[in-house]
């Protein structure tokens, strides 16, 4: 089973934020950057929906292009 795990390091304002789907979690950073993060999930999920495709499908090479270009700009 593959998962994408993201990790924010620039939270300074003591809140723990925590979001978890079936195959992603999205731990920690500020409050903006938690919101990028759990956008660029989502997108990515959404884009491998409409390929057609399961997380565990893709090669690692493939799966970074979609998530660059599922991040908000």
């Amino acid at each position: 089973m593959r998962g994408i795990l993201g990790l924010g390091l620039d939270n300074d304002d003591g809140h723990k934020r925590i979001t978890t789907g079936e195959k992603f979690a999205i731990v920690g950073g500020s409050e903006e950057t938690h919101e990028r993060m759990t956008e660029t999930v989502v997108k990515t999920f959404e884009e491998l929906r409409q390929r057609g495709k399961e997380l565990e499908q893709v090669e690692p090479k493939e799966l970074a292009e979609i998530v660059h270009k599922s991040a908000p700009r």
